[in-house]
């Protein structure tokens, strides 16, 4: 066992004798979403970190949680591999343990899957300073209890994730966008019809009376689809950048006014579900089922419009007003069992107390 796995161990072992919570954290690019953490001490997780294992064959990488998501990216990105769910960094100390934490997939989620979908087993430090090991390295390992796939989401509050191994996927060979002007309304058609077609369809975002739709695979394959779809191509440098952009939240779609009580909602509802009755600005991710809402709307207000049509909504960025939540609380079947998973990893309530709502 390496020096910095026992540490955190020591450090996790400490504060559960002593009776202090724990703020796990890594890079603290991702510190502004889900619940403000109460008082606690820091851990920092950058102390373990490094690339364990790597087969590029069995399109299989681990490692340690700390490690930042740009050294994996970077090492994938020499064998023409890739994270298919792209996850968004929000800053440049980003790290892998952050990434599954917090749950968080970019354009490509819609198309690929979520980052729960990639997770092939991980090493948790629970508690109580206990090391647990779920899953496996390869994706034939992966039976029984997916207790890794639950880590992810989980905002660190059942302990602190030690290693992640995660199936990757081989870069396109060829990537173009097309832009379409439309309405959201007849975007969402155009996504939902295309979306059960043999396209290579990777991403789709419609912003402000414009389509924008990601291709990618084989270069036969890709030039095929493009001349089906039309459209206008876009450069490939603007198509990096687009992408990019969306990925990271850098356009003005995703940046309410620091200066106005607006705040920015990720409203997830079926493709096909109308606009919904908000007032603000909206833009829409992964085939119109993820929504970007700039709204200075209170929460139940929001949430109520959400629920309508069999969705649910998270406030992403601005301030929590007096009784909200960050999260939709889950139904109570639901929230029993997150509460036993809450009890069994973390039974002395040390692991980010207050980041997710109703355990603790």
């Amino acid at each position: 066992m390496d020096n910095s796995l026992q540490y955190l161990q020591q450090q996790i072992r400490q504060a559960a004798e002593e009776g202090y919570a724990l703020t796990v954290r890594g890079g603290g690019s991702k510190d502004f979403y889900g619940e403000p953490v109460r008082p606690a001490a820091i851990l920092d997780t950058r102390i373990h970190s490094g690339i364990t294992a790597y087969d590029p064959d069995e399109l299989v990488i681990t490692a340690k949680a700390g490690t930042p998501l740009a050294e994996i990216e970077a090492a994938l990105a020499e064998r023409r591999q890739i994270l298919p769910f792209e996850p968004p960094h929000f800053g440049a100390g980003a790290t892998l343990g952050g990434a599954v934490a917090c749950g968080l997939a970019g354009p490509g989620r819609a198309h690929f899957g979520a980052v729960r979908d990639f997770v092939l087993g991980c090493r948790l430090i629970d508690g109580c300073g206990q090391v647990l090991d779920f899953g496996g390295r390869v994706v034939k390992n992966v039976a029984g209890y997916d207790i890794h796939k639950t880590m992810a989401g989980a905002m660190g509050t059942l302990g602190v994730l030690a290693e992640v191994s995660l199936k990757v996927l081989p870069a396109p060979e060829r990537e173009i966008t097309l832009q379409f002007e439309c309405s959201a309304a007849a975007a969402r058609g155009m996504l939902h019809a295309r979306m059960g077609q043999p396209l290579p369809l990777t991403a789709g975002f419609w912003d402000n009376g414009v389509l924008f739709v990601r291709l990618g695979g084989s270069a036969a394959g890709v030039e095929a689809a493009a001349s089906r779809l039309g459209g206008e191509r876009l450069d490939r440098r603007i198509n990096a950048d687009l992408w990019l952009a969306v990925r990271e939240q850098l356009l003005p779609a995703f940046r309410p006014p620091e200066n106005e009580d607006v705040r920015l909602w990720c409203v997830s509802v079926p493709d096909t579900a109308p606009e919904l009755e908000l007032d603000g600005t909206f833009c829409m991710e992964w085939g119109g089922g993820l929504r970007w809402y700039q709204t200075g709307l209170p929460a139940d207000e929001i949430r109520a419009a959400a629920s309508k049509v069999g969705g649910h909504a998270t406030l992403f960025r601005g301030a929590l007003r007096a009784g909200e939540t960050a999260f939709t609380l889950p139904q109570e079947n639901v929230l029993r069992i997150q509460r036993r998973l809450k009890k069994l990893f973390d039974p002395h309530n040390i692991m980010n107390p207050g980041r997710m709502p109703g355990l603790s």
